[in-house]
C-alpha cells in the first residue's frame, strides 16, 4: 500500500505542478508579442510619407499660448529630392500650406535646437493640453494628418524651444 500511495503523490504532484506551469505561463503562447507593436517612444508622434519618415512632431506653446514652435524630424530616405507639405487649419478656418525642401537621404531637425531651424505657428489658436491636427504631404505620395500633442513652453525640457524664447 505505501508504494501505491507514493506513486499517486507523485503523479499528483506532477500533475499539479504541470497545471501550474500551464497556468501562469499559456497566456504567452496566444498573446501576440508587444513588441510587434508600432508606437511613438517619445512626446512626439510620427508617421510615414511613401519613403519619408516624420518623426517625434511635438508642438510647444509659448507662455501665453499665442504660438507654438513644431519640433519634427524628418528622414527622407529615397533617391529624389522634393518638399515636405505641413497642413494645418487658422483660428479663422483658412487652411495654411507650409513647405519645407529636403533633399535625397536627408534627415533635417526643426524646433530641435535653440539656434537651428523653426516652425513657428501663430494664428492657430490652440493651447497645450489639445491635440493640433497637421496633415504631412511628400511629393506625389499620399500624405497623413497626425494629432500633434501640445504642451507648454513651461516644461523645462521645452522652455528654450518655445516660441516666445526662440524668436527673443
Amino acid at each position: 500500500m505505501t508504494v501505491r500511495t507514493r506513486a499517486a503523490r507523485a503523479a499528483a504532484s506532477a500533475l499539479i505542478a504541470g497545471a501550474l506551469l500551464v497556468g501562469t505561463a499559456g497566456c504567452s503562447f496566444i498573446t501576440p508579442t508587444a513588441t510587434l507593436n508600432h508606437y511613438d517612444p517619445s512626446d512626439g508622434i510620427g508617421a510615414e510619407v511613401g519613403d519619408v519618415k516624420v518623426r517625434n512632431v511635438l508642438a510647444i506653446s509659448n507662455d501665453d499660448q499665442s504660438a507654438v514652435s513644431l519640433m519634427v524630424t524628418v528622414i527622407n530616405t529615397s533617391s529624389s529630392s522634393g518638399s515636405l507639405r505641413m497642413q494645418y487649419e487658422s483660428a479663422d478656418g483658412e487652411r495654411i500650406d507650409i513647405s519645407k525642401p529636403v533633399s535625397s537621404n536627408e534627415v533635417k531637425h526643426y524646433g530641435t535646437t535653440v539656434d537651428g531651424d523653426m516652425i513657428v505657428i501663430d494664428d492657430a489658436d490652440i493651447r497645450a493640453g489639445q491635440l493640433f491636427p497637421i496633415y504631412f504631404q511628400f511629393g506625389n505620395q499620399s500624405g497623413e494628418e497626425l494629432l500633434v500633442p501640445v504642451i507648454s513652453g513651461d516644461d523645462p525640457i521645452y522652455s528654450d524651444l518655445a516660441p516666445a524664447s526662440a524668436l527673443q
